[in-house]
């Protein structure tokens, strides 16, 4: 497939994924209309970057859809500057577009996790639920996919007032919500149903949502 044939993919995305349902930050629109999602993807699975359904990655692992990375960007509200803690790095899409957006990224991906492309962040590798202590205090906290729990470890890395974007998973239904750190206290909105990859090693939830 031709540079051509994925440009025309990308903005085929743009318009009937990310504008026909409520992505209307333009520049998120921007960037993920000049980031190629087809080097994120394995070789093999490039023709089917641009779909609406997680892509697999391996070590069973996905990429999430278009339109749940662009949510997750426009709900984050990146500012040029911000220290994002980003959970689940996956392939690197998510930190690229963060990158893209000026966010200076620390993208976290387990150990036996996918392989990252993660030029311009700085990538740890460990438990999801570690997060990466040795940045903190982190302005955002993206959770690139949605989890049972945003659990204290993470909590406690970010600064107060720190903006939160996430999937919350509750008896088979992944629900995007952002919220606020406060005094320590996430307290978490919710925002629409929709389809996201789930995280491993996150348990129930214990954020309050309202």
């Amino acid at each position: 497939m031709t540079e051509q044939n994925f440009s025309s993919m990308r903005a085929a995305m743009v318009e009937s994924q990310l504008r026909t349902s409520d992505v209307d930050d333009q520049r998120v629109i921007a960037v993920m209309a000049r980031v190629p999602r087809e080097d994120f993807v394995p070789a093999e699975r490039r023709a089917a970057a641009y779909i609406d359904r997680p892509v697999p990655l391996g070590q069973g692992r996905a990429l999430n859809p278009p339109l749940v990375i662009g949510r997750l960007l426009k709900e984050a509200r990146i500012e040029t500057g911000d220290k994002v803690l980003l959970i689940g790095a996956a392939s690197g899409y998510s930190a690229a577009l963060l990158g893209e957006l000026g966010a200076l990224v620390t993208a976290v991906e387990e150990e036996a996790g996918p392989d990252v492309r993660a030029t311009g962040a700085t990538l740890v590798r460990g438990p999801l639920t570690a997060g990466a202590a040795d940045g903190a205090p982190y302005d955002v906290l993206v959770i690139d996919g949605a989890v049972e729990e945003v659990p204290a470890s993470l909590v406690a890395q970010l600064a107060d007032g720190a903006r939160v974007v996430t999937g919350i998973a509750d008896r088979g239904v992944t629900r995007l919500c952002s919220g606020r750190v406060i005094g320590g206290t996430l307290g978490l909105t919710r925002l629409t149903d929709i389809e996201m990859v789930v995280l491993p090693g996150f348990g129930a939830p214990k954020a309050f949502v309202f």
